[in-house]
């Protein structure tokens, strides 16, 4: 039997889990396959219970709604996993269901040469309440940001500031970042300040995210977590006022190049001719 991963949701047709790691398959030269499966929450259990029993599975990664509803399953949870509330990985070893989220350390993989300078201040801005924005405050506080979380509900806003009990930890509504803010940012300095989308707003069929410019400090980055379209509106203005800028591709990508060693024992190939030819399939 050939060894094999899959990802699993509801609705699965629109993922882009098959593709990605089937390239790295195919680039690696493994014999090895991924695939998807469509699961509604009351099928979760007899599903792992049926994989439990296959040797070749070598786990799956877990797409929504089931980020939540899947961990009381497992037999063991990944402490960042646990802290976030949240598991998009799922690794079979040693009869073990083990539960991990790749997605906090995913969103640092394109920061990764800026987080290796140093800063005197580093901040972040978080827009949206959900799970990948748990996950995005989670892998931002690790790395020594302050946090200001923005969301249409500020209870939810809340709860995920709550977490890290710290006054270092700040919340808003979405509409703020929506009003012209007078206040002079002076030059960058020795600071690294990175801006989140992590709502829907901007993705394809959604209206754009709601945004005046002058909340962001010069030199900002602008990062959004949505693929669909690869440039939102959010991007497209922040790359014509200057800022540097990155897609969510490159979250989709960095926590699939972890989820892959996960199940196949190999680092992805992250040379940039292999590169571009993933991201030129992930957009066809």
């Amino acid at each position: 039997m050939t060894i094999h991963a899959e990802v699993i949701g509801d609705p699965i047709a629109q993922s882009k889990s098959p593709l990605m790691h089937s390239f790295w398959l195919e680039k690696l030269g493994i014999d090895g396959d991924y695939g998807r499966s469509h699961l509604a929450t009351a099928d979760l259990p007899a599903f792992f219970e049926k994989r439990r029993a296959d040797p070749d599975w070598r786990g799956c990664n877990v797409t929504l709604p089931h980020k939540q509803s899947v961990m009381p399953l497992l037999d063991r949870i990944d402490p960042l996993a646990e802290a976030i509330g949240a598991v998009n990985t799922i690794v079979a070893r040693d009869g073990l269901l083990i539960g991990h989220n790749t997605d906090a350390p995913g969103f640092l993989e394109p920061l990764r040469a800026r987080l290796a300078e140093r800063h005197l201040l580093r901040t972040g801005r978080i827009l949206g309440t959900g799970g990948a924005a748990r996950a995005i405050a989670h892998a931002l506080w690790d790395e020594g940001f302050t946090l200001i979380i923005a969301g249409r509900d500020l209870a939810k806003a809340q709860d995920i500031a709550a977490a890290f009990k710290s006054t270092d930890t700040h919340v808003c509504t979405l509409d703020t970042f929506a009003q012209p803010l007078d206040f002079d940012w002076g030059e960058p300095g020795d600071r690294l300040d990175v801006v989140v989308n992590a709502t829907s707003l901007g993705m394809t069929g959604q209206p754009p995210l709601p945004i005046d410019f002058s909340n962001l400090p010069p030199g900002a980055i602008v990062y959004d977590a949505i693929y669909a379209p690869l440039v939102t509106p959010l991007l497209a203005e922040a790359k014509e006022r200057g800022h540097p800028t990155i897609d969510g591709l490159s979250m989709l990508i960095g926590q699939g190049r972890i989820a892959f060693e996960h199940f196949f024992g190999q680092r992805p190939p992250s040379d940039p001719d292999s590169e571009a030819e993933l991201r030129a399939r992930l957009v066809a």
